[in-house]
């Protein structure tokens, strides 16, 4: 099998993850580090290609967004930001501080996400206007999500299905709609930012969009004819997963 095929699968598997749940990097950023790319260059190229799934994956669930332009347009800023700020960072920061968080990250917002029903009682239903003060706490965790994003993007879904809770967006699909639509924008600016780092691979990177843009859509299209109790035990299944794998591996 050539390189190219194993990356192409790996990215359409990694697609339909990120569209769902999130965490499809830790598919194709060991499958580029085994074909010979450097580890650097393997987060900068991911990073540059992960908004094409990002794109069908919202489009996937476009049905579901109608309701929550609102919320949406409150939380592009910290995502633009963010994603900037995090793709600056991973220029000049060793990688090897942020990756000894990275699992706490994911473990933690993990396990909100698994008590979102019971957060979600000291919050307002979805539909109803979100209060200020919870506001003001969703804006600032997306913030910090976006940054985590624009550095590493694995578990950057797990993070936000886990914020979107708080905010009292309690339906998994519309959550899954909502997080695919701010990773778009956190994707695009961090993107821009390592497009001048000299660091991408041009031809995985492609490969990647591709694969990328076809596992997105059809993992928003499958996942919407599940249970989605059975949805949201899978997210915390492999946030879990994700979690136990970056400890291990040091990321």
């Amino acid at each position: 099998m050539s390189n190219y095929v194993i990356i192409l699968v790996a990215s359409i598997l990694a697609g339909a993850t990120n569209a769902i749940a999130g965490g499809g990097t830790l598919i194709t950023f060991p499958a580029l580090v085994w074909v010979g790319v450097n580890p650097l260059s393997a987060n900068i190229t991911n990073t540059v290609a992960l908004w094409t799934g990002s794109v069908t994956g919202a489009w996937g669930f476009k049905e579901r967004l109608v309701r929550t332009k609102h919320l949406l347009k409150i939380l592009i800023f910290p995502s633009l930001f963010g994603g900037i700020l995090g793709a600056y960072l991973l220029m000049i920061t060793p990688q090897k501080v942020f990756n000894f968080v990275v699992p706490f990250l994911v473990l933690f917002a993990t396990i909100i996400l698994a008590l979102n029903d019971r957060i979600n009682k000291f919050n307002l239903k979805e539909g109803e206007d979100i209060k200020k003060k919870s506001l003001v706490f969703v804006f600032i965790l997306q913030f910090l999500t976006s940054l985590y994003g624009g550095y590493f993007a694995a578990g950057i879904g797990i993070l936000m299905l886990a914020t979107l809770g708080i905010a009292g967006i309690t339906d998994i699909y519309t959550a899954n709609g909502i997080k695919n639509v701010l990773s778009l924008f956190i994707n695009i600016t961090s993107g821009l930012v390592l497009l001048f780092s000299g660091k991408v691979e041009w031809p995985f990177a492609i490969i990647l969009m591709i694969g990328f843009a076809l596992g997105g859509y059809l993992g928003a299209k499958i996942s919407q004819k599940f249970d989605s109790k059975k949805v949201k035990s899978f997210v915390i299944l492999w946030g879990i997963i994700l979690a136990i794998v970056f400890w291990i591996r040091g990321v």
